[in-house]
């Protein structure tokens, strides 16, 4: 059977984006979203309504902070929660002045977040040459879509070159929390800003909380701009009770390990090259990946494709054996063109 012909443009954006794949695929009348690399299994909160009739309280938003700092290894000092890593990058752009530059491959939003300003596009062999030019580097550790972490040494001598000169290294570890050691939150570099999403590791997106690590006059800047009251009641307590609870943590690193795997094997079967990925998600290559795309939308399944690499498509976890069953199924009867 022809697969349909689709405006993957459109789905190369950012993922999630449901309401256009129900548009352009009617037929699908159950989907399956595999596109966002958020983790399928969710913490397991608990809202206590009196949190939405009351302003959220400073000393809990403290805790909050303290909890989350305790699970990152570093001083509670330095640790400032936000509502959304999103909405962080665009508040970051706004303390961080000069010319900037974004790691590529990477993260759609590490661009869209300096507005009408441009970053220069570097690749990850050319970070300590953009250090020696630029005020500020973003990048994604590890990275999004292909789970690369540029190495630890390499990295802080490019903190230690635009720390010369007042710049900042911004590292967005919003898969990392899969695997913590890689951490470099508590790293203690001059210059180095670390931000950190709930999100994807509690299943939580809809929530919207993040946290940004970095220089106490930097946090302190940054919570001017957020105001007396950023982050709502239930995002405060939930967050609090997910980032003190180790044994849930260490079960989801686990679980996603293992999905991970098991994910592996399919793409394996229908003889699709894993290129890179993290426990999160998996990124593919074939010169075929716009009729897969479709293939697996057609089939209610959604995925992520990337606007500056047109072989590449990233297929997140699915959450129950019902869906491995849908996705092992639509696999099965690929056949690339």
């Amino acid at each position: 059977m022809r697969e349909q012909t689709v405006d993957i443009a459109r789905f190369a954006v950012h993922g999630g984006r449901l309401d256009i794949a129900r548009a352009a695929f009617p037929a699908a009348d159950e989907w399956i979203d595999l596109s966002t690399g958020i983790a399928p299994w969710s913490y397991p909160a608990v809202l206590d309504v009196r949190s939405l009739s009351r302003l959220p309280d400073p000393c809990e938003l403290s805790k909050l902070e303290a909890t989350a700092a305790t699970a990152f290894a570093v001083d509670p000092g330095h640790v400032v929660a936000v509502p959304g890593s999103d909405l962080a990058l665009r508040l970051v752009a706004q303390l961080v002045g000069g010319r900037v530059a974004a790691m590529r491959p990477g993260y759609s939003g590490h661009v869209a977040m300096w507005g009408a300003a441009t970053p220069l596009l570097v690749g990850a062999d050319d970070l300590e040459a953009a250090a020696a030019t630029v005020d500020a580097i973003i990048l994604a550790r590890p990275n999004n879509p292909d789970g690369a972490a540029v190495d630890t040494s390499r990295l802080k001598g490019v903190a230690a070159a635009l720390a010369a000169r007042n710049g900042h290294l911004i590292v967005d570890e919003a898969f990392v929390d899969a695997t913590p050691r890689d951490s470099l939150a508590g790293a203690g570099w001059l210059g180095l800003v670390v931000l950190r999403s709930f999100g994807k590791f509690y299943g939580l997106a809809g929530l919207r909380l993040g946290f940004v690590i970095g220089a106490p006059p930097f946090v302190a800047a940054l919570r001017r701009l957020l105001g007396d009251w950023p982050m709502s009641g239930p995002a405060i307590a939930i967050g609090t009770a997910a980032y003190g609870d180790r044994g849930w943590q260490e079960s989801q690193s686990a679980r996603l390990e293992v999905a991970a795997l098991h994910l592996d094997v399919l793409l394996a079967a229908a003889g699709l090259a894993v290129v890179g990925g993290t426990p999160f998600f998996r990124l593919v290559e074939t010169p075929a990946r716009d009729a897969l795309f479709a293939h697996l939308a057609a089939a209610g399944i959604l995925t992520r494709p990337f606007a500056d690499d047109a072989k590449r498509l990233r297929i997140g976890l699915p959450r129950d054996d019902s869906s491995w069953a849908r996705l092992e199924r639509a696999l099965a009867t690929w056949r690339r063109p």
